[in-house]
């Protein structure tokens, strides 16, 4: 995701890595509002003495925080008696602080671990956090010994536990046994945590995402005709009782010559398997179309749909101009175009770097895009992590994004009006009225707003809505999903009309990290894991891309590179702007008598935003994996 915060707290992490096995700082002690997964019990470190714990510093609104959600699930179970992890949520947006909201992604994303409620980023600061995700182990004696930020650290991890097990097996401070985790009692509702909908041929088509399903209901929007999937999370193709999904969530209906073609009527994207699922519904048989079930990384990421890793496909809409589906990849900040017909899938716009650029449409940035609506000459789009409405259009040989609506990776509100002033709070899912304009879900402020693009204004349709996700015009009707409330609701009545609503805007409250003008050193830390070492067989195992906002921020150092560490050149005049910076590196384990070595790929994006003062530092280390406790 991103970073805001300096490396203030008990914890200060430089670019000078030392032998974890050697680092020894006492882990700060839990500070939070509550604890959530506990059986409202409080939990101390000194609970957890004899265990190792490892801490995911998450926020909800973060694609990648619930990429290491379940990443962290076969960890967690491969040293379930040896390891307790313990999630610490830490909120982003203003509706993230909120307790009700945070229980519900507590259960929406199925944390299965005690979750710290910390919404004054109390223990994100003791632990000196700068970025989500963020993970931090803790050895069974107390100290803190490793930390890591981004994703695709689980083979780190793996020997990082595995040395503590061992080490503290041999001392005997290690205690095996079940941890203090308390699962909370299951509702039942007919829908649980919905995200998408569309207008099925005289029906209405849901995905039911914490229930990994699809459900078919009446026009009525409460009798279910049917449910398409077995209800277990999984990727099985098959009949629809026997098919399975994981958290699916847009809905895709085919023209009917391209259905007929292709042999299937819907494309699902099915965010947690990393898949497209095509569905036919005749009889509800679901196929698997596009994806291979890996997450993507890095490498291409277009080629035969079957052959080419998704990363987190969060919405789809069929797009005449484009020729095919687009896909809102959330997980690396891109429009993907699916063709079924050729059953081949490439990158259609986005460059997989998180935050808010207009312009030519490979050039672009995103930043978790999430809702889709085909508009005609316009593809609209809900761009959630920048708090924005956006569109793409064809020009000349090619595609262009604009922005209707919203600021940056760092400003949202509920404030109507004219659209440069206007502001919107993560937004998830939008929809074109009968008269052109556009209908936005806007998440995080539980309301319902309407963009004119004739007069180029936002107003606000409906409020009081729980978590609206996703919405579609059906038989002329306004029908919406409020996810939190688990059921479809038509919040506008015939006749009413959008009001303005006397916002206010805000910002995210962590600090910007304060830099001197002039030359900054920027270095990204990178240990690998406990018998490992850099993968260089194939050309160099590290790649840092820099970048800015505004642009002309940087005057030297922007571009992409294979060192760890650049000298940047900062413009005069320019007081504040935001670092986008994206760094990887290969690993794999150092045995010579391992015939095939286990490698990973270690990848996270920031976006950092400064502010230039003549005190400020002239070094920004960040923290990607390793971890040193020198001042």
């Amino acid at each position: 995701m991103w970073t805001s915060e300096q490396g203030v707290g008990r914890v200060l992490l430089t670019p000078h890595v030392s032998n974890l096995s050697r680092t020894r700082v006492r882990a700060p002690e839990f500070v939070g509002r509550q604890w959530l997964n506990t059986g409202g019990k409080e939990i101390l470190l000194a609970d957890l003495r004899g265990k190792i714990v490892l801490l995911d510093f998450w926020t909800f609104c973060c694609i990648n925080c619930l990429h290491v959600i379940d990443e962290l699930r076969p960890l967690e179970q491969e040293f379930a008696e040896e390891l307790v992890t313990v999630g610490v949520h830490s909120p982003k947006f203003e509706h993230e602080a909120d307790p009700d909201a945070l229980i519900a992604a507590v259960e929406r994303y199925s944390v299965h671990h005690p979750v710290l409620d910390d919404p004054e980023l109390a223990t994100w600061q003791n632990y000196a956090v700068k970025a989500w995700p963020t993970l931090a182990v803790v050895d069974p004696e107390g100290y803190l010994v490793h930390v890591a930020a981004g994703e695709g650290h689980v083979e780190a991890l793996r020997a990082v536990i595995s040395e503590l097990v061992a080490e503290h097996e041999a001392k005997g401070t290690l205690h095996r046994g079940d941890g203090p985790y308390v699962p909370p009692e299951p509702a039942a509702t007919t829908l649980r945590f919905p995200a998408k909908i569309a207008a099925g041929p005289g029906t209405i088509l849901v995905s039911d995402s914490a229930n990994h399903s699809l459900v078919e209901f009446a026009q009525d929007g409460e009798t279910v005709l049917r449910r398409i999937g077995s209800g277990a999370r999984g990727s099985a193709d098959g009949g629809p009782d026997e098919a399975s999904f994981a958290e699916p969530a847009g809905i895709a209906v085919l023209p009917e010559r391209i259905a007929a073609e292709a042999g299937y009527d819907l494309v699902i994207a099915d965010t947690v398997n990393h898949l497209l699922r095509g569905v036919r519904l005749a009889d509800g048989q679901v196929t698997t179309v596009a994806g291979t079930g890996q997450q993507w990384r890095d490498g291409t990421d277009g080629g035969s749909a079957l052959d080419t890793p998704l990363t987190s496909p969060w919405d789809v809409t069929w797009w005449e101009p484009a020729g095919g589906v687009v896909i809102a990849m959330a997980g690396n900040h891109t429009l993907g175009l699916f063709d079924p017909l050729a059953g081949r899938v490439r990158r259609f716009a986005g460059t997989t770097v998180e935050g808010l650029r207009d312009g030519d449409a490979a050039e672009a940035f995103f930043a978790q895009p999430s809702g889709l609506a085909d508009g005609g000459d316009r593809l609209w789009l809900a761009d959630s992590e920048t708090s924005a409405l956006r569109w793409v259009e064809a020009a000349g040989d090619g595609f262009e994004v604009r922005t209707a609506v919203g600021a940056g990776l760092f400003d949202f509100g509920h404030a109507d009006g004219p659209a440069e002033r206007a502001l919107l709070q993560h937004p998830l899912g939008v929809a074109v009225l009968p008269d052109g304009s556009i209908a936005v879900c806007d998440t995080y402020n539980g309301a319902l707003r309407r963009y004119d693009p004739a007069s180029n204004e936002l107003a606000t349709l409906a409020g009081h809505l729980a978590e609206p996700s996703g919405a579609a015009v059906i038989d002329g009707e306004l029908v919406v999903v409020s996810s939190a409330a688990h059921r479809l609701e038509r919040p506008v009545p015939p006749g009413v009309s959008a009001k303005l609503v006397e916002g206010a805007s805000q910002q995210v409250t962590r600090p910007a990290t304060e830099i001197g003008g002039g030359e900054l050193e920027l270095a990204v830390v990178f240990t690998p894991p406990p018998g490992g070492k850099l993968d260089d067989r194939y050309g160099p195992s590290t790649r840092l891309e820099i970048t800015a906002s505004p642009a002309e921020l940087l005057v030297e150092g922007a571009g992409t590179g294979t060192d760890l560490s650049r000298r940047l050149v900062l413009a005069d005049g320019i007081e504040h702007g935001v670092l986008h910076v994206v760094a990887q590196a290969a690993s794999c384990t150092d045995d010579p008598a391992v015939e095939h070595p286990t490698c990973n790929l270690t990848r996270q994006d920031w976006g950092v935003p400064v502010r230039i003062t003549a005190g400020g530092t002239h070094r920004l280390p960040l923290v990607m994996g390793g971890m040193d406790t020198g001042a």
